[in-house]
């Protein structure tokens, strides 16, 4: 991952990577060169490589193997992967970059008041998966949510308002950016101290029990919507678990883009498919590399 060029350089890079991964899943079955993808996206070969290694963690060409449909649908069988993940509890094994997250939800009655006497703190931000929105209260962060236009931004801070209709909402950069080198240690290069991460969630009993079980699933693991129902003991919720997970508030940091179809397709994402891609094949390098080590 890059260590952070300039925030216009690293907007225009993102959109780069994610054309060339748009490519790369509708152009799976020909498994195009490194030239034809190059082309495609404007830059030599040399630079195209260098770029997506970058930003990716490993190659083009290792990339397009960690997305195929037989490399997920070897995840999915591991359904070991998911109990052992359940046993371990929320603990930093079950999460990249060993991070601990801590999960805080809103009472009843809290959630019934929308978020009165509240402070949020708001910033938009530039990450190593494009931009996004952060929101933080004293107890914790309450939304991140990634966006590619002014007017996804602007849909982003509306939905924060009417999330949390009562709560005072303030413009502080400063403050949420404090976050961003604890959430993405390892992607932006950043040396940082292990400390836990608290998390605010607003949702119903069955909504906190799916986001709970998606921060249990390790790191360059995928599983289905199926396996999460079952891993909460309501196996026949397959289409509220899938509800549930796409209403999920807190974008990577509740790792709901590591749940996927049963065929092995990535299927879509609340922030963008290729997003998802990049997220996955990213984890998937990183999580091979430390294997090897």
């Amino acid at each position: 991952m890059p260590s952070r060029p300039s925030e216009n350089n690293q907007a225009q890079h993102y959109q780069l990577i994610a054309k060339a991964i748009k490519y790369l899943a509708a152009h799976q079955q020909q498994q195009p060169s490194l030239s034809v993808l190059a082309k495609h996206i404007g830059l030599s070969d040399f630079h195209f490589q260098r770029l997506f290694s970058q930003w990716v963690g490993i190659s083009p060409k290792q990339y397009l193997q960690f997305l195929t449909k037989e490399y997920a649908k070897q995840c999915l069988l591991r359904e070991s992967v998911m109990d052992t993940a359940l046993m371990s509890g929320l603990s930093g094994s079950g999460r990249l970059h060993d991070l601990m997250v801590n999960i805080e939800a809103m009472t009843p009655g809290e959630y019934k008041l929308g978020g009165s006497g509240l402070t949020i703190d708001y910033g938009f931000h530039q990450t190593p998966f494009g931009e996004c929105l952060l929101a933080s209260t004293a107890r914790g962060i309450c939304k991140l949510a990634f966006y590619d236009s002014v007017s996804d931004k602007k849909q982003l801070l509306q939905e924060l308002e009417q999330q949390w209709p009562q709560a005072k909402l303030q413009h502080t950069q400063e403050t949420t950016a404090n976050y961003l080198p604890l959430i993405f240690p390892a992607a932006l290069a950043k040396s940082t101290k292990s400390q836990p991460l608290n998390i605010l969630l607003k949702g119903t009993q069955f909504q906190l029990k799916v986001w709970e079980a998606l921060l249990r699933i390790p790191g360059g693991e995928m599983v289905s919507y199926q396996q999460v129902a079952s891993a909460i003991d309501s196996p026949a919720a397959t289409r509220a678990v899938a509800s549930a997970i796409a209403k999920n508030n807190i974008g990577y940091l509740i790792p709901c883009h590591r749940v996927i179809r049963g065929t092995g397709d990535i299927s879509q994402y609340r922030w963008g498919q290729s997003r998802k891609q990049i997220m996955l094949g990213w984890e998937a390098s990183v999580c091979s590399e430390r294997q090897v080590r």
